[in-house]
């Protein structure tokens, strides 16, 4: 009976411990920017986003490529190879505060321009 006891005591702490560990910790968010708006555009949707440290921006190629996203003084976040196919995309995770803006090699001179707020 000590033995059903203890080995229920046990999972009993098990459980509040997988709990605590998940209560605890934040889930980090994926944000989609799209890369030529769904009317055809020049443009990033949405050409601003804002987020929390940790969080994961993924661009997606949607149309008139060729598009890239070029990060002004941050080489580490830029993808200049050129996306051509719908749907291609890639990701970038932003770790520490502050603002970060961007822009399309090939279409910059048509505002093609956008921000990353992480907050």
């Amino acid at each position: 009976m000590r033995s059903v006891i203890r080995s229920f005591a046990a999972a009993c702490c098990a459980l509040l411990m997988l709990i605590g560990l998940n209560v605890g910790s934040a889930q980090a968010a994926t944000v989609e920017v799209k890369l030529g708006t769904d009317a055809g555009m020049l443009a990033f949707e949405p050409s601003s986003v804002t987020i929390s440290a940790g969080d994961t921006v993924k661009f997606v190629n949607n149309k008139l490529a060729p598009h890239n996203a070029v990060f002004e003084g941050h080489d580490e976040l830029s993808h200049s190879d050129l996306a051509f196919n719908p749907g291609e995309s890639w990701e970038e995770t932003f770790s520490e505060a502050g603002t970060f803006d961007y822009y399309c090699e090939p279409h910059r001179g048509a505002g093609m321009v956008g921000k990353v707020i992480v907050e």
